[in-house]
């Protein structure tokens, strides 16, 4: 269990919601590029798909309360390496995410403050939030409310400002608009694309769920409902406010993409207004930097605790920060800056399909929940419509966002995605066959060392030591009279995902178990079936709960997570999360 305060709702929001929030500044442009005076339809049929996201994210988290997001929920019902790919896709939305919102971060800046250098001062913007990260999520989420609340406040006075403009000036440029011809000559077409550019909008609605275990009890789905709150008014809105106060023609230009509010506001209040919403623009982008370094530690520390990734990652500093992790995006985010020289628009395409990809995940791994652990209490449940429509859409918007053409001489979506997502499975892979790897290592050197014997015996002894230390880990599984069918589901899981000799078959016979002779054959019958996995049964005179788990953790030097037990029931008397972060594999 994690230890130290919890985070709030209002911290637990601003930390995700900054990051959602951002795409104010400039989702209505984009939305205006492709969808045209349609554009604030689109971006309100987003708040629907949102709406129906915060039902799935409900159920799956509410059920499985640990970090991960879409990796947690595939983890907890198909393998490790299928939880992988989600897991590397949410990675890869995370590194994008930052280094795009730092560097727009700093070109708001730059507009301000010409002498500023870009790439410098982006990444010293970097390693200002790797190190509120390191000083631990509670104090880097006091820097994110401050964020928050002042982004809030800035379009509140911007939304006020232009509807005293409107009052007395009309509403008739909206009017004239809403009669322009149509682009493309369309309308379908044009909402279909603008509500697949639309959706580049919700980046960030996932993230919450990455650091659930660092929130208080409940606030999980206050957040989910806050940030669709928030993007489902000032979204539409800004759309309605550009209509209202631009041509089309200069909507639709170069001109505006980038800085729309900006724009807007110096058309109805002037510099003082267009300088306030520059600073609002630097500071909830940056916030949105401190989102992806949250959101990534608690990722990657889930996966390193899972021994995807190696465990040099757990270490902790005294604030309970896993600051290697930190450390290593740090640089990951660094290194990606520097490689594409600054032009980090190129990353648009890693950005797009990687969070787009994990919505759906997490669609799938609701209905993986559904299926194969019905019987698991959650505080809420999604409608199979819910999830059917609520996944076609991202499909839909996937599949837009791939068809939109690149600009001349730039490569399309998918290549840029290519680049960075093999080289990044393909290091999970290795992670997840070292063992296998490491085998064929030793049979290579040997058929090519062996003169060398001195060499190869000494080799051999390093490689079978590391084989056997990752193997020697000890493993845990609580039953209560399973059958010999459920008993063996238990041990191909284990077979398939873990890398261990050694099993503990462990009931607590004050909860009611009967241990019948007929049980232990079974037990016999599955060590026989499995020469490769010694089992051993223990019977303990004892109530099973939290307590019962973390001692035996702690007697027998097992990490509660390498402790497996079947899907409980709704007589359950504990929450999964109450247990400590046991696996559900049955």
């Amino acid at each position: 269990m994690k230890e130290g305060k919890k985070l709030s709702v209002l911290a637990s929001t601003a930390i995700c919601g900054n990051d959602i929030s951002s795409s104010v500044l400039y989702v209505s442009a984009l939305a205006i590029a492709f969808a045209g005076q349609y554009a604030w339809i689109t971006l309100l049929i987003v708040s629907l798909v949102l709406f129906l996201f915060r039902k799935i994210y409900g159920e799956v988290v509410g059920a499985l309360p640990l970090n991960g997001g879409a990796y947690n929920a595939l983890l907890n019902t198909t393998s490790k390496s299928v939880a992988s790919y989600a897991a590397t896709l949410t990675l890869l939305s995370y590194m994008a995410t930052a280094v795009i919102s730092a560097n727009e971060a700093i070109h708001y800046m730059h507009h301000l403050i010409p002498i500023v250098p870009i790439i410098p001062s982006t990444i010293i913007l970097l390693g200002v939030f790797a190190t509120l990260t390191i000083g631990g999520v509670s104090e880097s989420s006091k820097v994110a409310i401050g964020i928050f609340i002042f982004h809030l406040s800035s379009f509140l006075i911007l939304s006020g400002v232009i509807v005293f403009f409107l009052m007395k000036n009309g509403v008739g440029l909206f009017i004239e608009n809403w009669y322009f011809p149509v682009t493309g000559g369309s309308i379908s077409n044009a909402i279909f694309l603008g509500f697949a550019a639309s959706m580049l909008g919700v980046s960030g609605f996932e993230s919450s769920a990455n650091f659930v275990e660092e929130q208080e009890k409940g606030v999980f789905p206050k957040t989910l409902k806050n940030m669709w709150i928030v993007v489902s008014i000032i979204n539409p809105l800004a759309a309605i406010f550009a209509l209202a106060l631009f041509t089309l023609p200069v909507l639709q230009s170069d001109l505006y993409q980038n800085t729309l509010l900006v724009e807007m506001a110096s058309h109805v209040g002037g510099d003082w207004l267009a300088h306030l919403i520059s600073i609002d623009a630097f500071l909830v982008l940056s916030g949105a930097v401190l989102t992806s370094f949250v959101g990534v530690s608690g990722l990657l520390e889930r996966m390193a605790l899972d021994r995807i990734l190696p465990q040099y990652f757990l270490k902790k500093n005294r604030r309970g920060s896993s600051y290697r992790i930190i450390l290593t995006f740090l640089l990951l985010t660094i290194s990606v800056l520097l490689i594409t020289n600054g032009e980090v628009k190129l990353l648009a395409g890693v950005y797009t399909i990687s969070f787009l990809s994990v919505m759906v995940l997490f669609g799938i791994g609701n209905i993986l929940l559904k299926v194969k652990r019905n019987k698991l209490p959650r505080p809420e449940r999604a409608t199979s419509s819910t999830i059917f429509i609520a996944i076609v859409a991202v499909i839909v918007a996937l599949t837009g966002n791939l068809m939109m053409e690149p600009d001349e001489g730039a490569q399309s979506n998918i290549s840029v995605f290519l680049e960075y997502f093999i080289p990044s499975i393909l290091f999970i892979a290795i992670m997840l066959q070292r063992t296998v790897l490491l085998k064929f290592l030793l049979t290579f050197i040997h058929s090519i060392f062996d003169p060398f014997r001195r060499l190869v015996l000494q080799t051999d002894k390093k490689i079978l030591f590391i084989i056997n230390e990752i193997n020697s880990q000890e493993f845990v599984y609580f039953t209560k009279n399973d059958d010999v069918a459920t008993l063996n589901k238990v041990l191909l899981y284990i077979q398939g995902n873990e890398h261990t000799k050694k099993l503990k078959v462990v009931t607590a016979i004050k909860n009611g178990a009967l241990i019948t002779e007929q049980f232990r054959n079974d037990i016999n019958v599955v060590d026989r079936e499995y020469p490769m996995i010694k089992i051993d049964f223990i019977e303990i005179d004892d109530f099973f709960g939290p307590e019962l788990i973390n001692k035996l953790s702690k007697e027998w030097n097992i990490p509660i997570n390498f402790m497996f037990i079947g899907s409980p029931g709704d007589r359950f008397p504990y929450k999964v999360e109450e247990l400590g972060g046991v696996r559900l594999i049955i």
